[in-house]
Formats: C-alpha cells, structure tokens, sequence
C-alpha cells in the first residue's frame, strides 16, 4: 500500500519477505521445541504408568482385601486414578512454574551462566543473533499446560484399570 502511494520515485519492500529464511528457520525452530517437548511429556507419561503399574503389582494383596470388603472396580480404578492424577498434575504445576520463571529470567541466567562457566553461549562471529530471546505466550504456556494434564491423566488409566480387574480369590490365594 505503501509502495503504491508514493510511486515509483521511491522503492519499497517487505520487510518479511527479505527476511523470509529468517522467519522460516525461526518457525523451524519452533516446531522443533514442541517435537522435543513433547516426548518430554511423553516420556513423563510414560513414568507415571510404569510406576503405577508396579504400585499395583506392589499393592495387589491390599487391593484383593479391599476387593473382599466390598469395595467396587470403580473404587480401586478411582483410588489409582486419583493417585496417578495427583503425582502428574503436581508434576505439571511445578513444570510449568519453572518454566514461567526460567522464560521471564532468561536475560539474567544467560549472562550469569556466561560468566560463572566461562564462555559464550552465542558468540557474534557464529550466530547472526548474540542473545537468546525469550518471550513468554500465554497461549503456548495454556496449550502445554493442558495437554501435559490430559497425557498425565490418561497415563493413570491403564494402570488404574489394571488394578481393578484383579481377581481377590487369586491375589490372596498363596497368603
């Protein structure tokens, strides 16, 4: 628009499409952090069912005798779901509050860990950008938040139906 009001006497360009490498290496960049953030979670998913399933297997007498007082598959699934959806959402909490903080004190932990290891970590001569910028999207922190609390609640199912299909009459027969 700009270019079309002031004619040909002037040239004018677009700034994003100059800089167009630029924005695709920087949206590269971006995919990348989710890619990796997400098999962090993954991998955070991952430990919750493997340690619930060995606090199953660990309490499987006491679930038998729960089983034979009375107490319904929903009970047990529910007692293991609340169990696993409490370690995974603290988990989540404190991630997220980490991480809100490391994001907002970048400028002040890049230059100490500078300083205190003794050299750069974007040197000018090899990157074309010499500090590491941070901005905080409140979108992106919703959107991890959110996945992070549903893959944590979901990793709790398994075992948690797990727990509830076990027989007592077999779980306490060598008691």
């Amino acid at each position: 628009q700009l270019g079309v009001r002031l004619g040909d006497s002037y040239k004018t360009s677009d700034w994003t499409v100059e800089n167009a490498s630029y924005f695709r290496a920087i949206r590269i960049e971006k995919m990348m952090m989710s890619l990796m953030l997400s098999l962090i979670i993954g991998v955070a998913a991952f430990n919750i069912v493997a340690s619930l399933v060995m606090v199953v297997t660990d309490k499987t007498t006491d679930i038998a005798v729960l089983r034979t007082l009375g107490m319904g598959p929903a009970g047990v699934v529910r007692v293991f779901f609340v169990q696993g959806a409490v370690i995974g959402w603290a988990g989540v909490l404190v991630g997220v509050l980490l991480g809100i903080v490391l994001a907002i004190n970048v400028p002040v932990i890049v230059p100490f860990l500078e300083q205190t290891l003794g050299f750069q970590i974007m040197p000018g001569d090899v990157y074309y950008v010499t500090q590491i910028p941070s901005e905080l999207e409140s979108a992106d922190v919703l959107t991890i938040s959110i996945a992070a609390f549903l893959l944590t609640s979901l990793a709790t199912l398994y075992p948690a139906r797990r727990a509830a299909h076990i027989n007592p009459a077999m779980a306490l027969r060598y008691e």
